[in-house]
């Protein structure tokens, strides 16, 4: 397979640039047996008594953030993972790259130390608390094909009302949707809710290089199932119920879990890249948000779905002009089990 054979032509005026007014005003196309046009308040009627939601509770952290170089040259710090109280991986964009044993400055006469190089990412030294400072002065790092600074709308609607745990700096978008009258009604039709956490890193940005998809490898990002998680999964399966993942980011975490099989409980790193002839373990539906062409999330949703039946969805959706990416409208897609 080929980058090139998950293409479609998408005119830049569908690539929403902000959310709806309200989370759940977007539309949902829903991908079962045919293509139906629905909006996503309508979401509940598309669930049965005893499914389960398995929600991503990230939190993106204000992970971009404006620096100086000693020698007065200005930078830019995005960061990628927190990995201690004052350490991270971190992109730093600057006319000249950053040397082992330099220093950037910030805001509060805050240094960070740039320790090493880590594959494409910095190893950078705060000389405070890492998260404090960056709720402080960071900003939402929002998507680099929106093109524009973060505002004050985008400090709530780029963060689902669900958010707990900081570390990603990218939203699982598919979460966005949900607002706290829409988690009770879907819990009123019998649905149950459960929850992990993958912290989305920058590099589910970044475009695939090789032209040939499986001479790629996907960035790692941090996933934890909990075994809470892993029981509601299970009692799903015994009572007949659907798994339903909110966004690929729960995909992606589920079926890592799920690698041997029945699912455990997993705290590690995954670069897990699901492609068309992928056999899915443990999800049976899932909500989800439309991706960029030659995207690996693309190819997920088509080794989920079927690859002709997503582009001809994807088709369908700029035919009748859906909102795209992060702040567009949904997909709620169920598995084809002939895949």
């Amino acid at each position: 397979m080929l980058i090139s054979d998950f293409n479609y032509d998408l005119p830049d005026e569908l690539i929403a640039q902000y959310p709806t007014a309200d989370r759940r005003g977007s539309r949902l196309l829903a991908l079962d047996d045919g293509i139906s046009d629905r909006v996503f308040s309508e979401l509940p009627s598309l669930l049965r008594p005893n499914d389960l939601l398995v929600f991503n509770d990230t939190r993106v952290i204000k992970a971009r953030l404006a620096a100086t170089k000693e020698t007065g040259g200005r930078a830019e710090i995005l960061i990628e993972r927190v990995q201690g109280d004052r350490t991270v991986l971190a992109h730093v964009k600057a006319s000249k790259t950053p040397k082992t044993g330099g220093r950037l400055l910030l805001a509060d006469d805050v240094e960070v130390d740039v320790l090493g190089r880590n594959g494409d990412l910095f190893e950078l030294q705060f000389s405070t608390d890492v998260l404090q400072f960056i709720e402080a002065h960071g900003e939402v790092p929002l998507p680099p094909y929106l093109g524009r600074a973060a505002d004050a709308v985008d400090i709530e609607r780029y963060q689902t009302v669900y958010a707990k745990d900081p570390g990603a700096v990218a939203a699982p978008t598919a979460g966005l949707h949900f607002d706290s009258a829409m988690l009770e009604e879907t819990r009123d039709v019998g649905v149950r809710h459960s929850w992990l956490t993958l912290h989305v890193g920058a590099g589910t940005f970044q475009s695939l290089r090789e032209d040939h998809i499986r001479d790629n490898r996907l960035h790692s990002e941090r996933v934890e199932v909990s075994e809470a998680c892993c029981k509601a999964v299970r009692k799903t399966k015994l009572l007949g119920g659907r798994v339903i993942a909110i966004g690929t980011t729960s995909v992606r975490a589920l079926e890592c879990a799920s690698v041997d099989g029945a699912i455990q409980p997993f705290n590690d790193e995954t670069d897990m890249f699901i492609l068309p002839g992928y056999k899915f373990r443990t999800v049976d539906a899932m909500i989800t948000n439309f991706h960029l062409p030659q995207s690996s999330l693309l190819m997920l949703v088509a080794a989920f779905s079927g690859k002709d039946r997503i582009l001809d969805a994807y088709r369908h959706a700029v035919r009748e002009k859906y909102r795209f990416f992060s702040y567009g409208d949904a997909m709620f897609l169920t598995l084809d089990k002939s895949t």
